[in-house]
């Protein structure tokens, strides 16, 4: 049986501290609210890696403030999930050193970027990770792709783009388009993400609408991972909300139960199962990984 490792997508959201439901009166610096987050849970997503580039110094003392057990999981920076990307989410000196006509836009994307900058892109988010990696404790990276990244050679080329940048760390992908797990697909994505050594991410979701993608339970790697992102159906594919309110959700114990079981199997398949609540409206994230954690 593998390791079920049950936590959140982030320790720092604004709307968590403000709360005050989880973190004690005296946590009130990054390092206090850190220390005790890991006293509490064994793992983590980083979540900000996702709006820029994380840095090595961070990532040392992410290792110093937190047990030789203890595992984070990496949020892809979005410009490498072909996301659009601000120009002002980019490190100065390479953002200085873009095409104007680039620059000035209000949004690029990865196609945009010429080469020998997103080469640099590349290796400063791999060595800011290399402190969590040398330590142990660097889960996965998580490459969670947008609803337009269809089924397709190029995709699977992209995809396999990303694997060979970040060399030797474990890789997870993440589709937010459901046509990768149709009944036509879903074999055959299983099937390159097994080939290929990159972990599936399993995702509980709101169901029903056009965006929708299946809670498929897969095992293709010797990590598996499970993403929770709420059921408010209601903003799911409302335009101009925040994260807040897309992913407002407290679960029950009726809709984790099957989930529980589900990620037993799993680990039944796999070394390492890391479970992350992406519910994340006050202590929502929290109270979820509370009492699923209680099912193992």
């Amino acid at each position: 049986m593998g390791n079920i490792r049950v936590g959140t997508c982030s320790w720092t959201d604004q709307t968590l501290i403000k709360a005050g439901t989880f973190y004690p009166p005296a946590a009130k610096s990054a390092e206090a609210r850190l220390s005790y987050y890991a006293s509490q849970f064994n793992i983590v997503e980083v979540d900000s890696s996702y709006y820029a580039l994380p840095s090595r110094r961070n990532a040392t003392l992410w290792v110093e403030r937190t047990p030789d057990d203890f595992v984070f999981d990496v949020k892809s920076f979005r410009l490498f999930t072909q996301h659009p990307t601000q120009p002002q989410s980019i490190p100065a000196d390479i953002r200085g050193s873009l095409p104007r006509a680039i620059a000035d836009k209000p949004r690029m994307y990865y196609r945009d970027v010429p080469s020998e900058l997103m080469d640099h892109m590349w290796s400063r988010f791999v060595d800011a990770l290399l402190p969590l990696d040398s330590a142990g404790k660097l889960g996965v990276v998580l490459f969670q792709f947008p609803p337009w990244f269809h089924p397709g050679i190029q995709q699977m080329d992209h995809i396999l783009e990303c694997k060979s940048r970040v060399t030797s760390y474990k890789v997870a992908v993440e589709f937010r388009n459901n046509a990768w797990l149709s009944e036509r697909n879903v074999d055959s994505t299983l099937s390159f993400l097994r080939d290929h050594d990159l972990a599936f991410v399993c995702v509980d979701e709101p169901q029903g609408f056009k965006s929708s993608v299946p809670p498929v339970t897969a095992v293709t790697s010797d990590t598996a991972i499970v993403r929770f992102h709420g059921r408010k159906g209601e903003t799911w594919e409302k335009k101009n909300v925040t994260a807040v309110e897309r992913f407002d959700y407290y679960y029950d114990t009726n809709e984790l139960s099957p989930w529980a079981a589900s990620i037993k199997e799993c680990a039944a398949k796999a070394n390492d199962v890391h479970v992350l609540f992406n519910t994340n409206n006050g202590d929502q994230g929290i109270v979820n990984a509370r009492l699923m954690a209680t099912m193992f």
